[in-house]
């Protein structure tokens, strides 16, 4: 199967880097477990970003000690995430080293991307190579019970594809749910106006609706895993992480997320990050979360189409006709789709500058709608941070568009699921366990 641009080696972790602070020694048995937990992960994380390793190597890079590296990897061993990969030279007479590779088939992990007219759902191992990808049409896609059992219906169409004579030994680590909407302590959607849902338990739906004893399930925002995502995907093909990265993407709706230090900051409510809904004009349009003059009401599809003199219906009727009806219509020089742009673009600048100004982000990464259209976007938003860059040249973030695209979120629910192991490697029963 293809990768769907996932770096080929997940670590180093998405917040603290490989390497940093940690504890040998500790005075309580609660302490030494959890060290023991950070330990196995910190050398887990190491032989996946760099490996096959020898142990001398791994005491080295991690600062524990020969013992504690022994007892680390046989634990590693026993529960199949590392195996013996062959012998190097150890460069004098001494033996020959054992190295340790990670075994990255061992685990998978599942996401399922919730959108208001379908499921897509993928799996990947360890390594972030995507095993089974799968599409459904959502029915009923108001009433959030069906949608779980279609949901639970996808899963187990992947488990089964992927439950191959020679994968007896695979341990399903989580089911991470990426949803339009805001996200409570990791089950409970807040709220989503596109999918019309208001404090809905989804994990629990779920749970109920697959057989006994299934993975963990986690709900999460999906603008938040394209963000995640996106963010990954930059670090990798320039070298380098921004401190402080905001994503932007319309779609159905406007979405976000807003990255600092490899972490994505979801906020007191589950609200951080909703860019499309923040005020640029107090007396703007009324928005469907309830205020005014939201960002939505002039970038939005179907405030686009409006500005621009088109069929707002047809945007209920058939989104993706819509949108591809404007982008001809802009393209072929129409003055209605050029100047609505122009307004979304006088929003978007607003937007930003608020975003600037308390979040500080050293990058801004534009998707879906706002990517194809980034040539007439750009430019306004530039001429609006104009007056800015004269007084304050370095303060100005790095405009710039996604990578992904459209597999954005369920790369980073994909990732973020194989996140949970590398930050809980115990959490992957033993193989000799019975």
């Amino acid at each position: 199967m293809r990768d769907l641009n996932l770096p080929p080696r997940l670590p180093p972790a998405s917040g603290r880097p490989a390497g940093s602070a940690r504890i040998d020694a500790v005075d309580t048995p609660a302490d030494s477990s959890d060290v023991r937990r950070r330990n196995l992960a910190l050398v887990l994380r190491h032989i996946a970003a760099h490996g096959p390793c020898a142990r001398t190597e791994l005491a080295a890079a991690t600062g524990l000690v020969s013992a504690s590296i022994t007892a680390l990897a046989a634990e590693l061993i026993g529960s199949g995430l590392v195996r013996e990969a062959g012998l190097a030279s150890s460069g004098s007479r001494g033996r020959p080293r054992k190295l340790l590779e990670l075994r990255a088939g061992r685990v998978q992990t599942v996401a399922v991307e919730v959108m208001p007219d379908r499921l897509a759902g993928a799996v990947c191992d360890l390594s972030g190579t995507v095993t089974w990808r799968g599409e459904r049409v959502l029915a009923a896609p108001g009433d959030p019970r069906p949608v779980a059992e279609q949901i639970a219906g996808l899963v187990q169409e992947a488990l089964e594809a992927t439950a191959t004579p020679g994968r007896t030994q695979v341990h399903t680590a989580r089911l991470v749910l990426a949803v339009p909407g805001a996200v409570i302590e990791d089950d409970l959607i807040a709220d989503s106006i596109l999918l019309g849902w208001r404090r809905i338990d989804l994990a629990a739906l779920v749970r109920a609706a697959l057989p006994a004893g299934s993975c963990p399930v986690s709900v999460v925002n999906e603008a938040n895993m394209a963000a995640f995502a996106e963010y990954h995907a930059l670090a990798s093909r320039t070298g380098t992480a921004p401190r402080a990265f905001a994503y932007l993407r319309v779609g159905p709706g406007i979405g976000g997320g807003l990255v600092v230090d490899g972490q994505i900051q979801t906020g007191g409510h589950g609200m951080a990050g909703e860019f499309g809904h923040i005020p640029v004009a107090f007396d703007g349009p009324a928005c469907k979360c309830g205020d005014h003059g939201c960002l939505v009401t002039y970038l939005g599809l179907e405030a686009l189409m409006r500005a621009a003199g088109l069929d707002p219906d047809l945007h209920d009727q058939d989104p993706e006709r819509a949108r591809a009806d404007f982008d001809r219509r802009l393209r072929a020089g129409d003055p209605g789709p050029a100047r609505a742009l122009e307004a979304g673009a006088r929003a978007l600048a607003t937007a930003l500058t608020a975003v600037s100004r308390v979040a500080d982000p050293e990058q801004v990464v534009l998707g879906g709608h706002l990517a194809a259209w980034s040539d007439w976007l750009v430019p306004t938003v530039l001429r609006h941070f104009a007056g800015r860059r004269a007084i304050t040249p370095t303060d100005e973030p790095v405009l710039s568009t996604e990578l992904l695209g459209r597999h954005a979120t369920i790369v980073g629910a994909l990732r973020h699921g194989c996140e949970t192991v590398f930050n809980d490697p115990a959490s992957v029963p033993s193989l000799t366990r019975p």
